[in-house]
């Protein structure tokens, strides 16, 4: 019996393996299932575990990033009061009408009076002499826009997943400078470490410079290093309860000697207690005490900066939907890179061409002159974790196999050229393992071709 039981569980685990690699069907050239799954990647690495840099060295990175790239503005040092000019010219970056014509969903263009109705909701005209700069903490998960509006446009090609009024996302504890609000005064116009936009009024707690930045910088902290982590569901405070708190972010950790063994109806023994702000009815910032079940990914401090937790990390994002601008919930290819590298605790640009123009980090630079045979010598001697920049798009390396570079990124497009001399464009619209060579960044250029740069934080 014993003998037939062995018997049948090696059929059945070998019928079930059969399946599944029946089952897996893809339109990516070169992909396999296996690629699928962090472990293939991770098995292949070297010195796995090796710590690449210590907290003190990334924190001494971010100061480079910070020294070297004009759009990284340490929020600390900001001036006490902008004037109109300034201000002025603020918002005009922040809000300018695009030269491309653009579309509602519906396929109808944006008339010159539609775009006088979004002009006035920037309220340039209540701009004071002077406005005294405000700071804020984010309560929750909020879309930070080109405009204050919900409303989405799109460009001519009418990719509805493309809103043009995204912009990013700022996520739970983040600091802001809040410069301005909006004229129905339901968005402010705000400054984070790495972007300027308009978010809802409704997601910022405001609060005194010194509460805000007390906050940021208290220790002990957790990490939140899952995709997304949700807090203990809280019958007493709705604004915390089953609050998403996304991949990077970092919050204030607390002990049951100071919150006592019930935190909010619940003993904190199995949870971790973290602090959190809180809106105030008035907009004002407050705090509470929250719990974050010990089941969920978190880390206590910065996770340890190694090439195995590089593509753990980018793993735990795979199969999520892409979405421009952190649309969708989710997040583009320049937020899944920030994010990944946030839970190490760096501080990056967020747009692409920022990130893979700026001079922090080692650079190699390619050019209308560097040949095909340097780019692929280059990328053979990349090391897992180094990004590659291409107009528009960065994706993260994972290594060879079978004399192919494979990478892992949240992409939109699906491009090749056919054996036919046709073009195959289809759709990948989320984070995914492909191949770097087979295929195209657009439908004129190879990735190959459009690689400008590789970028490496060790």
């Amino acid at each position: 019996m014993r003998k037939l039981l062995l018997l049948l569980c090696c059929w059945c685990s070998a019928t079930v393996a059969a399946f599944a690699e029946q089952q897996f069907s893809t339109d990516v050239p070169l992909l396999r299932q296996e690629q699928l799954n962090s472990t293939f990647w991770q098995t292949k690495l070297t010195g796995a575990d090796k710590l690449l840099l210590s907290t003190e060295q990334i924190a001494g990175r971010n100061q480079q990033t910070f020294n070297q790239q004009s759009e990284m503005q340490l929020l600390q040092n900001l001036p006490a009061h902008y004037s109109k000019n300034e201000l002025t010219a603020m918002l005009q970056a922040a809000s300018s009408a695009p030269e491309a014509p653009r579309f509602y969903a519906d396929g109808s263009e944006v008339t010159p009076e539609q775009w006088q109705g979004y002009t006035a909701l920037l309220a340039q005209k209540q701009i004071k002499p002077q406005t005294a700069v405000q700071f804020g903490l984010v309560v929750k998960r909020t879309a930070l826009r080109a405009f204050p509006t919900d409303d989405r446009i799109f460009n001519a090609q009418l990719n509805t997943d493309l809103d043009r009024f995204a912009e990013t996302a700022l996520f739970v504890a983040d600091a802001v400078a809040v410069l301005h609000q909006s004229r129905d005064k339901t968005w402010l116009l705000v400054r984070s470490f790495n972007y300027t936009g308009w978010v809802k009024a409704a997601d910022i707690a405001i609060g005194s410079k010194e509460q805000v930045f007390a906050y940021t910088a208290k220790a002990p902290f957790l990490v939140t290093t899952g995709a997304k982590v949700r807090t203990a569901y809280n019958p007493d405070v709705d604004a915390i309860s089953e609050l998403q708190l996304d991949m990077g972010i970092r919050l204030p950790q607390l002990s049951a000697a100071e919150t006592g063994f019930k935190v909010h109806g619940q003993n904190p023994a199995a949870s971790y207690i973290v602090q959190l702000p809180l809106r105030r009815a008035d907009g004002g910032l407050a705090f509470t005490a929250a719990l974050i079940p010990r089941s969920e990914d978190v880390h206590q401090g910065y996770l340890p900066f190694t090439a195995n937790n590089i593509v753990a990390q980018a793993f735990k994002f795979l199969g999520e939907r892409y979405g421009w601008g952190h649309d969708y919930n989710g997040r583009d290819c320049t937020g899944f890179i920030s994010e990944i590298f946030r839970s190490f605790g760096f501080l990056m640009p967020r747009n692409s061409g920022q990130q893979g123009s700026g001079t922090y980090g080692s650079n190699i630079r390619f050019d209308s002159q560097s040949s095909k045979e340097d780019k692929l010598t280059a990328i053979k001697q990349a090391q897992v974790g180094d990004l590659f920049y291409f107009p528009g798009h960065v994706s993260l390396y994972l290594g060879m196999q079978d004399e192919q570079p494979f990478m892992i990124h949240d992409v939109n497009t699906l491009v090749y050229p056919t054996t036919n001399d046709g073009l195959y464009v289809g759709t990948l619209n989320g984070v995914v393992v492909t191949p770097l060579l087979p295929l195209n960044a657009n439908p004129e250029q190879s990735y190959l071709d459009a690689l400008y740069a590789i970028k490496s934080l060790r």
